[in-house]
């Protein structure tokens, strides 16, 4: 009788081993299942072409491929350097599906005889940031100071048409500033060595390049002179047919843009970190100091005022179009053209 509960005692361990082992190999089979499924997702292709090199204009959708947004919503996303044309032919010719351009030189592509097939689609800063540094002394501390000084021009119509109107809103003589061509790389160096007095800037990046490279600067805004210069400027652009065959992966990617630049609100020195790390263009490396404080001041910048991150203000929109049909800078009032907010998620 012993002998017999002794053998079916082991009987069941034996098929309690068998069945553990079974289990086992079911619970990998499926793993491996679950694995090999995940590395067959299909991702959906995106090339976006940047307008200069990596900056922290860009660090929103450098953060949204280093923590896995894109990917989360099915995306693979490579980021590329713009053409000698610019990122917006790129955009247009449909070799990259978005790209970062600025309402400005967008105005030109809008009114030309061509239909681009581009639209915006968000905006990166909410307000524009660019205006006028030169070296602190000698007395361009607003538009009047211009008068008798050099500016260094990229000679565009627009970009004239601005200095000329911020000047005469004080009375300053617009034919008094000389004008040199712009080949400079390192504003804050050519001010210190006075190859010129005054050049247009964007502050979040060559302001705060001249307090990280301690050159005592002066600066003004645009938009403090002149509210109508207070523009979109970055834009996200997207390619027209592409997003009208896919609204839901347009609609995808702004979202993982979005958190993206929701994260470098709250997180700036972690998303300067991100930055860095992800430019495979190296420009970055050893500027960490510029990154982190150009990040902390432009982060602020990203929602600002606005509802959410991206939104196209209709009516800063609408009136600089206004704005250069009135000053004969368009052949067509392009208000109410050129943007979307269709897009963007809430």
């Amino acid at each position: 009788m012993n002998n017999k509960k002794l053998k079916i005692t082991a009987i069941v361990a034996i098929m309690a081993i068998v069945i553990g082992i079974v289990s086992f190999g079911v619970f990998k089979m499926g793993n491996a299942s679950k694995n090999e499924n995940k590395e067959k997702k299909e991702f959906t292709k995106i090339t976006f072409c940047l307008d200069w090199t990596p900056n922290t204009n860009h660090t929103g959708l450098f953060v949204a491929k280093g923590k896995g947004y894109f990917e989360e919503e099915g995306l693979e996303v490579e980021f590329v350097q713009p053409p000698e044309d610019g990122a917006l032919l790129m955009c247009s010719s449909g070799q990259a599906q978005f790209a970062i351009d600025a309402q400005d030189t967008f105005a030109a592509a809008l009114d030309g005889d061509k239909d681009y097939g581009v639209t915006a689609i968000s905006a990166i800063l909410q307000h524009n940031t660019s205006g006028i540094i030169s070296r602190k002394g000698d007395g361009i501390v607003s538009p009047a100071g211009l008068e008798g000084k050099t500016y260094s021009t990229w000679e565009s119509p627009i970009e004239m048409a601005m200095i000329k109107n911020v000047m005469e809103e004080e009375n300053a003589d617009f034919d008094k500033l000389k004008l040199i061509p712009n080949t400079i790389t390192d504003e804050p160096a050519a001010l210190a060595a006075k190859q010129t007095d005054a050049i247009w800037v964007f502050y979040g990046w060559g302001g705060i390049n001249a307090d990280i490279e301690k050159v005592d600067c002066d600066f003004f805004f645009f938009r403090d002179i002149n509210p109508v210069f207070d523009y979109c400027t970055p834009v996200i652009f997207g390619n027209n047919e592409f997003m009208e065959s896919n609204p839901e992966i347009t609609k995808a990617f702004l979202r993982a843009c979005k958190k993206g630049y929701e994260y470098a609100v709250e997180n700036p020195d972690d998303a300067a970190d991100i930055l860095i790390k992800e430019d495979s263009t190296n420009s970055l490396q050893g500027a960490d100091k510029l990154v982190h404080e150009s990040q902390k001041w432009i982060s602020k910048e990203y929602i600002s005022d606005a509802k959410s991150w991206g939104y196209i203000d209709s009516s800063r929109w609408d009136r600089f179009y206004k704005w250069l049909y009135d000053n004969k800078l368009t052949k067509n009032n392009l208000s109410k053209t050129g943007y979307t907010n269709e897009y963007l998620s809430e």
